[in-house]
């Protein structure tokens, strides 16, 4: 098993930046194929950003693309989302979740998942 804790989350104005960070414990990352999700109050949880076991392919949702980034530090088995350009609509509790059997975009094929960080922005 992997343990997964968000942390980077808070308020931020709009055009502002914020970097997530997602901590992994038990297992390395570099078994998973790791994704970002958020959810807005009154919303179904969203695919954001996933990157794939090797840390050569990466994959976004339209509305992020060139604004976010996913990365990752194997050696500090540690995930990151990038946020730039923040708009209030991106305002969502962010979600990191671990695929054992390849990176998706839906999330019922995550195994492991975090406890979510707010991403507040301001208009």
């Amino acid at each position: 098993q992997v343990q997964l804790v968000e942390s980077g989350g808070g308020l931020v104005q709009a055009g502002g930046s914020l970097r997530l960070s997602c901590a992994a414990s038990g297992r390395t990352i570099s078994l998973y194929g790791m994704g970002w999700f958020r959810q807005a109050p009154g919303k179904e949880r969203e695919f954001v950003a996933a990157i794939n076991r090797s840390g050569g392919s990466t994959d976004y949702r339209d509305s992020v693309k060139g604004r976010f980034t996913i990365s990752r530090d194997v050696a500090k088995n540690t995930v990151y989302l990038q946020m730039n350009s923040l708009k209030p609509e991106d305002t969502a509790v962010y979600y990191c979740a671990a695929d054992s059997s390849g990176y998706a975009r839906s999330a019922t094929w995550y195994d492991y998942w975090g406890q979510g960080t707010q991403v507040t922005v301001s208009s």
